[in-house]
Protein backbone atom coordinates (compact mmCIF):
# COMPACT_ATOMS: atom_id res chain seq x y z
CA UNK A 1 0.00 0.00 0.00
CA UNK A 2 1.39 3.81 -0.82
CA UNK A 3 0.07 6.14 0.71
CA UNK A 4 1.38 9.88 0.76
CA UNK A 5 0.97 13.09 3.37
CA UNK A 6 0.58 16.46 1.56
CA UNK A 7 1.01 18.95 3.95
CA UNK A 8 1.06 22.92 3.50
CA UNK A 9 2.15 26.09 4.16
CA UNK A 10 3.80 26.60 7.67
CA UNK A 11 3.85 23.05 8.70
CA UNK A 12 7.02 23.04 8.04
CA UNK A 13 7.51 25.08 11.13
CA UNK A 14 5.42 22.37 13.77
CA UNK A 15 7.72 22.21 17.04
CA UNK A 16 8.26 25.53 16.91
CA UNK A 17 4.91 28.04 15.87
CA UNK A 18 2.20 28.39 18.38
CA UNK A 19 3.18 24.91 20.25
CA UNK A 20 0.14 25.59 22.20
CA UNK A 21 -2.25 24.65 18.94
CA UNK A 22 0.18 22.31 17.09
CA UNK A 23 2.79 20.54 19.85
CA UNK A 24 6.41 20.93 20.27
CA UNK A 25 7.08 17.54 18.19
CA UNK A 26 8.67 17.98 14.29
CA UNK A 27 6.46 16.90 11.71
CA UNK A 28 10.00 15.01 10.44
CA UNK A 29 10.17 13.18 13.95
CA UNK A 30 6.76 12.26 13.80
CA UNK A 31 7.01 11.29 10.28
CA UNK A 32 9.44 8.87 11.50
CA UNK A 33 7.44 7.28 14.01
CA UNK A 34 4.10 6.77 11.15
CA UNK A 35 7.09 4.96 9.38
CA UNK A 36 8.01 2.64 11.77
CA UNK A 37 4.36 2.31 13.04
CA UNK A 38 3.11 1.21 9.87
CA UNK A 39 6.48 -0.90 8.20
CA UNK A 40 3.87 -2.22 5.53
CA UNK A 41 2.94 0.70 4.11
CA UNK A 42 4.87 3.06 1.49
CA UNK A 43 4.61 6.15 3.19
CA UNK A 44 5.78 9.08 1.21
CA UNK A 45 5.77 12.94 2.86
CA UNK A 46 5.63 16.18 0.95
CA UNK A 47 5.61 19.86 2.12
CA UNK A 48 5.41 23.05 0.33
CA UNK A 49 4.48 26.37 0.89
CA UNK A 50 3.75 26.62 -2.27
CA UNK A 51 -0.55 26.62 -3.54
CA UNK A 52 1.01 25.40 -6.95
CA UNK A 53 3.27 22.84 -5.63
CA UNK A 54 0.51 21.27 -3.91
CA UNK A 55 -1.88 21.30 -6.61
CA UNK A 56 1.02 19.42 -8.88
CA UNK A 57 1.87 17.03 -6.46
CA UNK A 58 -2.07 16.06 -5.31
CA UNK A 59 -2.37 15.70 -8.89
CA UNK A 60 0.67 13.72 -9.45
CA UNK A 61 0.50 11.26 -7.11
CA UNK A 62 -3.51 11.08 -7.20
CA UNK A 63 -3.50 8.25 -10.20
CA UNK A 64 -0.66 6.06 -8.48
CA UNK A 65 -1.47 6.05 -5.14
CA UNK A 66 -3.89 4.18 -2.39
CA UNK A 67 -3.93 7.09 -0.86
CA UNK A 68 -3.56 10.52 -0.28
CA UNK A 69 -3.51 12.34 3.72
CA UNK A 70 -3.97 16.45 2.87
CA UNK A 71 -3.59 19.14 5.34
CA UNK A 72 -3.78 22.21 3.17
CA UNK A 73 -3.48 24.26 6.14
CA UNK A 74 -4.38 27.69 5.72
CA UNK A 75 -4.91 26.80 1.82
CA UNK A 76 -8.12 24.76 2.58
CA UNK A 77 -9.82 27.63 3.44
CA UNK A 78 -9.01 29.75 0.33
CA UNK A 79 -7.83 27.34 -2.48
CA UNK A 80 -11.11 26.61 -4.77
CA UNK A 81 -7.62 24.78 -6.88
CA UNK A 82 -6.41 22.81 -4.25
CA UNK A 83 -10.50 21.41 -4.23
CA UNK A 84 -10.61 21.44 -7.67
CA UNK A 85 -7.45 19.26 -7.91
CA UNK A 86 -8.71 16.77 -5.09
CA UNK A 87 -11.79 16.32 -7.20
CA UNK A 88 -10.22 15.69 -10.18
CA UNK A 89 -7.87 12.35 -8.99
CA UNK A 90 -9.15 8.67 -8.69
CA UNK A 91 -6.83 8.70 -5.38
CA UNK A 92 -9.41 9.03 -1.80
CA UNK A 93 -8.29 11.83 -0.06
CA UNK A 94 -8.53 12.44 3.61
CA UNK A 95 -8.62 16.19 4.81
CA UNK A 96 -6.64 16.50 8.30
CA UNK A 97 -6.12 19.30 10.72
CA UNK A 98 -4.25 19.24 13.51
CA UNK A 99 -6.52 21.71 15.12
CA UNK A 100 -10.47 21.74 15.89
CA UNK A 101 -10.83 24.58 12.90
CA UNK A 102 -14.38 25.00 13.97
CA UNK A 103 -13.04 26.16 17.31
CA UNK A 104 -10.79 28.43 15.61
CA UNK A 105 -11.71 32.02 13.48
CA UNK A 106 -14.46 31.83 11.65
CA UNK A 107 -12.59 32.02 8.12
CA UNK A 108 -11.60 28.65 9.13
CA UNK A 109 -15.09 27.05 9.13
CA UNK A 110 -15.02 26.26 5.27
CA UNK A 111 -13.21 24.08 3.29
CA UNK A 112 -13.02 23.65 -0.21
CA UNK A 113 -11.79 20.20 -0.11
CA UNK A 114 -14.36 18.70 1.88
CA UNK A 115 -17.05 17.95 -0.53
CA UNK A 116 -14.46 15.86 -2.46
CA UNK A 117 -12.69 13.96 0.66
CA UNK A 118 -13.03 10.43 1.53
CA UNK A 119 -13.43 12.25 5.02
CA UNK A 120 -12.27 14.68 7.35
CA UNK A 121 -9.95 13.94 10.45
CA UNK A 122 -9.40 17.15 12.88
CA UNK A 123 -8.63 18.45 16.00
CA UNK A 124 -6.87 14.89 17.60
CA UNK A 125 -3.34 16.49 17.24
CA UNK A 126 -0.22 14.98 15.36
CA UNK A 127 -2.78 11.07 15.72
CA UNK A 128 -5.47 13.08 13.16
CA UNK A 129 -2.34 11.70 10.44
CA UNK A 130 -2.48 8.84 12.26
CA UNK A 131 -6.34 7.88 12.65
CA UNK A 132 -6.03 9.06 8.82
CA UNK A 133 -3.65 6.62 7.54
CA UNK A 134 -5.75 4.05 10.08
CA UNK A 135 -9.03 5.12 7.29
CA UNK A 136 -6.77 3.61 4.34
CA UNK A 137 -6.21 -0.25 6.06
Amino acid sequence: MKIIIINGPNLNLLGKREPEVYGNKTFEDYFSELQFKYKEVQLEYFQSNIEGELIGKIQETGFSRDGIVLNAASYTHTSVGIGDAVKAIETPVVEVHISNTHEREEFRHVSYISSSAKGVILGFGLQSYDLAIQSFL
